[in-house]
């Protein structure tokens, strides 16, 4: 049975007429089902265009794998190589379609500062990518580092599937994806993207955007965050012709994190990094000056031209007419013992990306509202069996998924329970304590991995004494998304607004733009 259906391998032919230079694909594979399943995959794609040669006795002691290779340049400089251990399709098939077309000399989309800052990269650099094919976060980890394997002659790149190569998972003790490694050594955990990457190589790279950024001159509208809040604050400020930036510690924010949408009206399905792609697309059709990687840490208002100042981690500041705040949440943390030092060693936060790490092992789930139940019924499929602990005396999550929860067979629900410390090797997560609220008795389970469910806290704490905050640290709004300070405007779940849904944080930005339009035609 063919691995691409006849309309996937028809689009694939479409993307591969865009190849400049031939490419060899070189597999090295094993007796196994999944290198049957590879070479299958291997020469399916090789007789898609004519620049495309393969063969099947390459020598990677990981098998099955597969090595993308470009042969040297007119220069002499070695070829690129990039190598996918294991099947990349699911999630990371774009990533083996983009590998393709950049080893075979396609120039990739990005910005051309960026990709000359790749190109002047010393090494050598040898990266290794441990991803999960379930996992949101991990292709633009996969294809950032298939970019610089492309272009730079000094560097190479291995994206390893670490539910096929579970020994070496075990051995490297990895228990979050993405996991990178550069020269045999860790280099990064989490989503990044290319510009993320390079200016954790490029030492330079912080001290040059903050120079460029401190010589921008006043914006008319400054937005400060880039999730779906910002994104529509940004378009609604850049449609009224006036000048607009947009400064962001991760373009995307918090969406780029989530799985499935399926409430964002009129789009029955997307997921977040997909949104979040389209989101900056249409952000950047406009006449808008998007400051990526770039943390606010100080908000100062009222100085002698009426402006206000953001100050940001670089040590640039920026000056704006108008501010509109939409720095978002993030995933709540338990603050017990053991969580920090088990962070990416069995604590998670993200059950899609790493889930498929703890496959055959116990672990458990913190928190019993919506999102911690659709965690549990995810990672009962996956897992020996799930623990699922509420501090609440019953569950809160949505009866349907309470439904179809207490159906499997390899899941325990533990209600008003107070989670008290995470237990670990040193190494690793071995277990939990919890306390049972009604006795007062503390009890101990044994497991691997801690999925922790449990909400959101804005991102507010460097706006503390600059503009009002409830006592849930969340920005006081009025109707027309204005804080107490004139000029300065707030929107999306970093605010007072109730229900922290994409489709309201996209309406409170629009509102925050149009509102502070209308302050600068009036002051």
């Amino acid at each position: 049975m063919p691995i691409l259906d006849a309309a996937t391998t028809a689009q694939l032919k479409a993307y591969l007429a865009n190849l400049r230079r031939p490419i060899e694909l070189v597999a090295s594979l094993g007796d196994d089902a999944k290198s049957a399943d590879l070479r299958a995959l291997v020469e399916e794609i090789a007789v898609l265009s004519d620049k495309i040669s393969a063969r099947y006795d390459g020598s990677d002691a990981r098998r099955p794998s597969f090595a993308i290779c470009a042969d040297a340049d007119d220069s002499g400089k070695p070829r690129a190589e990039v190598v996918f251990a294991g099947l990349p399709l699911g999630h990371e098939f774009t990533s083996l379609i983009l590998a393709l077309l950049h080893v075979g000399g396609h120039p990739p989309k990005e910005d051309a500062e960026l990709l000359d800052q790749v190109r002047a990269l010393r090494g050598p650099l040898h990266f290794e990518t441990f991803f999960s094919l379930s996992c949101l976060n991990c292709p633009d980890v996969v294809q950032a580092l298939n970019i610089i394997a492309a272009l730079n002659p000094e560097a190479s790149h291995v994206a390893i599937d670490g539910g096929l190569y579970q020994d070496e998972v075990e051995r490297r003790k990895i228990m979050a994806v993405p996991t990178v490694f550069l020269n045999g050594e860790p280099f990064g955990q989490g989503r990044m993207d290319l510009a993320e990457i390079v200016a954790k190589l490029d030492t330079g790279a912080v001290a040059r955007a903050a120079e460029k950024i401190a010589a921008k001159e006043p914006f008319d509208v400054l937005v400060v965050g880039g999730g779906p809040a910002g994104a529509a604050a940004a378009i609604y400020a850049a449609r009224k012709g006036i000048r607009t930036g947009v400064v962001a510690e991760r373009f995307g924010g918090q969406v780029l994190d989530t799985m499935g949408i399926e409430n964002f009206i009129s789009v029955p399905h997307t997921e977040g990094p997909a949104l979040a792609a389209h989101l900056e697309e249409h952000v950047k059709s406009y006449d808008v000056d998007v400051m990526n990687l770039q943390k606010a840490v100080a908000l100062t208002s009222g100085d002698s031209d009426g402006l206000t100042t953001i100050e940001l981690e670089s040590g640039a500041s920026l000056r704006a007419r108008t501010v509109i705040v939409s720095t978002g949440a993030r995933w709540r943390q338990m603050g017990v013992p053991g969580e920090d030092e088990y962070r990416n060693k069995g604590v998670a936060y993200c059950p899609h990306c790493d889930g498929p790490l703890f496959k055959g092992k116990r672990v458990a789930v913190i928190g019993g509202g919506n999102s911690g139940v659709e965690a549990a019924i995810d990672l009962a499929g996956v897992v020996a069996h799930v623990t699922l602990i509420e501090f609440d005396s019953q569950l809160r999550a949505d009866a349907v998924l309470q439904d179809k929860l207490r159906s499997l067979p390899n899941v325990t629900i533990i209600v008003s329970a107070l989670t008290r410390e995470v237990l670990g090797d040193g190494g690793k997560v071995t277990g939990l304590v919890y306390r049972d609220r009604t006795t007062d008795e503390d009890h101990t389970v044994t497991l691997e991995g801690i999925f922790v469910q449990i909400g959101l806290v804005p991102n507010t704490e460097w706006l503390k004494g600059s503009v009002g905050l409830s006592n849930r640290g969340e920005i006081e709004i009025d109707a027309r998304c204005a804080t107490n300070v004139p000029g300065v405007f707030a929107a999306g779940d970093a605010t007072t607004v109730p229900y922290k849904q994409i489709i309201i944080a996209m309406g409170e930005g629009s509102k925050a733009a149009l509102s502070a339009f209308d302050y600068l035609i009036r002051h």
